[in-house]
């Protein structure tokens, strides 16, 4: 069984909207700096400034959630193993190969050679298993939810769980062996496939354990806004491997990173990269408009026209990694019924709602995983807007027309795959209410009472939710929904959960696909509830910028980006 926090795979991974602003010295940040030392080539290093939302909470990955402090850690440090540019696909990182075992309970990784710390200190199996063995005796303040919360969706508890973090459970992780040099064995408690694609997430970068212990990384407190750190490791003195370095940090006005002319790997062309905290959006397009920056993330939906029409300017759009749902609680009769659950399906106008409401940025989704993963059928049943086929379901299932549906939705939120719950409920009601149904409409504040609400199967027979993923498995989508009895579903299928649980632990890839692919289609046919959509992020730049690409899970490089004269 699963030691995750269910709760918390549906907290949004991205930026957070923390105080922060652009300041006033562009001495060195613009794209007349990047011109100037652009020479007489084609592409150039040079500097880019990038805007981002706030600043970091932390440099060191292995404490930090959020977009903001991710974005810079990833130019610093490498994983093991990384997702192939603007996809989902496993793909070497630190280490050039791996290996599964047939029963799912070690991967061996075999490291690059010749690798080093940009503090000298060589990058071997022994730094690996410190790195591990970190985050899993992480005690006090580390053990919180806001400094290691990807440790706990991954790998459950710690080596000795705080009094609050007892429901955590033993850990997935169970030691990491030191082969030889270049060889290292994870071992873990129970088999998991799935843990490979965790693994190319931000917080299980490797750092220097030199630095680590030098610079104190685990030191710091928690209070009600989250974990501070109280050392310099993940303020002034992060070390990784990766591309760049960090050269300075003014926090409120800019983050400076450096090449790293020793990077094992292609070196990154840009000789610096300064991203800069702007809160405001419409500040962040116009500074990109004045040439201030050269780029910047969370693009406004409206706002994606006037960028596309610029021909000064253009947008990378992220590929959708994400779901918006319609839950459909099993244990409110007659809702049990396959025939009242598909006449559901078919009031649904989704299409209309994505055309309305996601500004060009969303798809109508037809399963309850992102297209870009492995394991998604192209051909699960679909159930297109029809109001009269919903009421002959209905009919069909034996209920009396109009059938009175309880449909809760969140207020004061607003989340990428669900931009306006409000509007987004009203419409589907309309559509409902043509369909054989009448919508009594319910909403609650997202925290603490309507997620709590929903989760614990209170949420009337219908109400929305949604899932960022957190890394790229189908498991971290439809193995969190759909694995076990869940309140917020109120149903008991033990041959879904049964196939879900092989998947799960499935080490060969090819098979694992084709028994993800057969449970989405045994998932939309039993269909405990509905999706509705998926949506994409926008990023804009000036257009002489290249190389930059976009990825579902937001762990963009900037080592290949250039700057075009």
């Amino acid at each position: 069984m699963r030691t995750k926090w269910y709760w918390m795979l549906f907290l949004v991974v991205g930026v957070l909207a923390l105080a922060g602003c652009g300041g006033d010295d562009d001495s060195d940040a613009g794209g007349t700096t990047a011109a100037e030392s652009a020479g007489e080539g084609g592409t150039t290093g040079g500097t880019l400034v990038f805007a981002g939302a706030a600043d970091p909470v932390s440099l060191d990955p292995a404490l930090a959630s959020d977009g903001e402090s991710i974005r810079p850690a990833s130019q610093i440090f490498e994983t093991l193993v990384n997702l192939k540019p603007g996809g989902t696909e496993v793909v070497p990182g630190l280490a050039e190969s791996w290996e599964v075992a047939e029963d799912a309970k070690s991967i061996t990784f075999k490291l690059h050679p010749d690798v080093s710390f940009t503090d000298g200190e060589p990058l071997d199996a022994e730094a690996v298993c410190s790195n591990f063995n970190r985050w899993y005796n992480f005690t006090g303040a580390a053990q919180s939810a806001s400094a290691s919360y990807y440790w706990q969706v991954t790998f459950g508890g710690y080596a000795k769980n705080s009094k609050e973090n007892e429901a955590l459970g033993k850990s997935l992780f169970a030691s990491c062996e030191a082969v030889d040099e270049t060889t290292v064995t994870l071992n873990f408690t129970r088999p998991s496939a799935s843990v490979l694609g965790a693994l190319t997430l931000a917080p299980f970068a490797i750092a220097s354990p030199k630095a680590l212990k030098e610079f104190k990384a685990d030191a710091g407190n928690v209070d009600d806004t989250g974990f501070h750190p109280t050392g310099t490791f993940g303020s002034e003195h992060p070390i990784g491997t990766g591309p760049f370095e960090l050269e300075s940090w003014e926090v409120g006005n800019k983050l400076t990173l450096v090449r790293n002319e020793d990077y094992w790997g292609e070196k990154a062309k840009l000789d610096k990269l300064i991203i800069r905290p702007i809160k405001d959006n419409a500040a962040r397009l116009q500074a990109l408009q004045t040439g201030e920056i050269q780029g910047y993330d969370l693009v406004e939906p409206q706002d994606v026209p006037a960028i596309e029409s610029d021909s000064k300017l253009m947008i990378f759009k992220r590929p959708a990694f994400n779901i918006f749902y319609v839950t459909i609680n099993h244990k409110v009769k007659p809702f049990d019924k396959l025939e009242v659950r598909q006449a559901v399906a078919y009031g649904l106008d989704r299409e209309a709602v994505v055309d309305n409401f996601y500004g060009g940025l969303g798809e109508v989704a037809k399963e309850f995983q992102p297209p870009t993963l492995s394991g998604y059928a192209e051909d699960v049943k679909e159930y297109p807007y029809d109001p009269e086929k919903a009421k002959e379901l209905l009919q069909k299932a034996g209920v009396t027309i109009p059938l009175k549906v309880d449909f809760w939705y969140p207020t004061d939120v607003s989340r990428p795959y669900m931009p306006d719950p409000k509007r987004n409920f009203e419409a589907f009601a309309a559509s409902l209410n043509k369909s054989g149904f009448k919508v009594v409409p319910h909403s609650a504040p997202w925290r603490p009472d309507y997620l709590g609400r929903v989760l614990e199967g209170n949420g009337g027979a219908l109400n929305f939710l949604g899932q960022t993923g957190d890394y790229a498995d189908a498991d971290n989508f439809i193995g969190i929904f759909f694995q076990g009895q869940k309140p917020q579903w109120g149903f008991n299928n033990p041959e879904l959960t049964k196939a879900l649980e092989e998947a799960e632990v499935e080490p060969d890839a090819d098979k694992r696909k084709s028994e993800y692919e057969a449970i989405n289609r045994t998932i939309m046919e039993f269909l405990p509830g509905i999706p509705v959509a998926h949506s994409q992020s926008a990023l804009a730049f000036q257009a002489n910028i290249k190389g930059y690409v976009p990825s579902p899970t937001t762990n963009e490089s900037f080592a290949p980006v250039s700057i075009e004269k």
